[in-house]
Formats: C-alpha cells, structure tokens, sequence
C-alpha cells in the first residue's frame, strides 16, 4: 500500500524562487542596476513623448475624456501589467523552447508538482518590476491631480481602487494566457521566436485607449482584439475605472468590464487545456 501523494506548498516554492532569483539577480549586482536604470530610462522617455503631445492638445481624442491625468493613469496601468508579466512570466516562457529542446522538460515533468506551475514561476527578473515602481509615481500623482483640479475634480474611492486592483490582476490573467499559449505551440513547432514576435505586436495594442481604434478602418482590430483575443480590455477597463470612478462615460462600460472578468476566465481555461494538451504530445529529447 503506497503512502500518500505529497503535494507540496505551492505558496512556499514560489518564495524559494523568488528567494533564489532575488539572490542570483543580486550575485550581478552591477547588471542588475544597469538593467534597472534602463528600464526607467525607457520609461522616462515615454512620459517625457506624452508631455510634449500634451503640450499641444488637452485631450487624446475630442470628448473621448482622456486628458492628461487620466492619460497618465492609463500609461501607468500599462506598466503595471507589463511589469508583472515580464518579472514572473517572461523570462520562463521564453525558456521554454529551450527546455523541449534540450531534454529539460523531461526533469520538470518528472518533480512532484503542477508542470505549469513550474515552468511559469521558476524564475523571476526582478529589475522588471522597477517600472513597476515608476508606475505608482505616475499613478500617485495622477490621482492626486485629478482630486485637486478646479474643473470636474475627480475622488476614488475605496470601491474604484479595489475594483482597479481586481481588473489589473485579470489583466495580468489575460496577458499570461496568451503567453502560456504561445509557449505551448513550441510542442509542436520546436521553436517560435517568432510568435513571441507576434505577443510583443498584439499587446501593442493594449497600450493605447480603445477610443482611437473607432474608425471605419480601426473597427475591425476593436472588434478582434476585444472579444478574439481580448488584448484591450486588459488596461482600458481598470484605467476606466480608476479615472471615472463609478461613473462611466457610456452606456457600454460596465458590461465591458464584465466581460473582461468572462474573457478572463475563458483565457485562462483555455491556456490550461492547450498547455495540458501540448504536454500530450511531447516526446522526451531521449526516446
């Protein structure tokens, strides 16, 4: 008669990966501060681009409602998710051809833990998350402006920020999913460089808000990447939120934040059958 199946503590392994990415990232130190401060630079440059635009116009888009603050709320949202997606997801799904490719699969599927689990988490780039940080700044004093402008001042409250924190992590869900899925097809293709192109072009367009793409020519990509892969609804909906907190300007606004709840959900299940049925299809590098 076996013993019992030891499932290990999921929460104590990912603080041994941290704890060993955190010590393996602080081994580099000079590397680290080096990737940091680039980090920041990049960050920097873009908030210096949107001054200058702002310079020339109060508003992105005529009566679309995103002026300057609520703009810059947007932008720090964006590095919100993007931080945590390139800290704990990138640098591991950009592995993970390699590990197919080499026979390192092979280990991972033989440890007494949940395959994906392992390869999503196993280590972390700890210098992404330093936009992260600069996000909050920008998210700070975003905010701030808003409460203490003259005209049409706007105050969050505890509800808009625990909702805004809610859809930043269903954000973050979406965004993983995609990766997790591209990854998955390296299964089959042995490697794909260039569908990690591809998720670098796609979530281009979660970076700007939808308003832009209502054109007779932007419609199409609205509708895709709305409701195929649900790339925009990824920042537009907590930066809604948190800029109009409560009071939406559209009828429509609400039921899109539903549905980023849904397309969440139906994300995330869909990345788990695809990965489960990738791991069906491999053969170990040795047979």
């Amino acid at each position: 008669m076996t013993g019992p199946t030891i499932r290990p503590r999921y929460s104590k392994v990912f603080l041994t990966f941290a704890r060993n990415s955190l010590i393996r990232d602080m081994t580099f130190r000079a590397d680290f501060i080096f990737q940091c401060i680039s980090s920041v630079a990049w960050t920097a440059m873009n908030v210096g681009f949107y001054l200058i635009i702002f310079r020339f116009t109060s508003m992105i888009g005529q009566d679309t409602g995103w002026m300057r603050d609520e703009f810059f709320l947007f932008l720090a949202t964006v590095w919100f998710i993007n931080s945590i997606v390139q800290a704990f997801f990138m640098p591991n799904m950009a592995e993970f051809s390699e590990l197919i490719r080499t026979g390192g699969l092979d280990f991972a599927l033989l440890k007494p833990i949940d395959t994906q689990f392992l390869i999503s988490l196993r280590r972390i780039e700890w210098s992404a998350l330093s936009n992260f940080f600069v996000g909050l700044l920008i998210a700070a004093f975003s905010i701030y402006s808003m409460a203490t402008r003259e005209v049409d001042p706007v105050y969050p409250s505890v509800l808009s920020i625990l909702l805004y924190i809610f859809f930043v992590l269903c954000g973050v869900g979406i965004m993983y999913s995609v990766m997790i899925c591209l990854a998955a097809t390296s299964v089959w293709l042995g490697r794909n460089q260039s569908l990690y192109d591809f998720w670098f072009y796609i979530t281009n367009f979660s970076r700007y808000p939808m308003e832009i793409y209502n054109t007779p020519l932007g419609r199409p990509l609205l509708g895709f990447f709305v409701f195929v892969i649900p790339v925009l609804v990824v920042v537009n909906v907590p930066a809604r939120i948190l800029a109009q907190p409560l009071r939406p300007r559209a009828d429509w606004e609400w039921p899109l934040a539903a549905w980023a709840v849904l397309s969440t959900i139906i994300a995330i299940t869909v990345s788990r059958w695809l990965f489960k049925k990738s791991l069906k299809s491999y053969r170990s590098a040795s047979s």
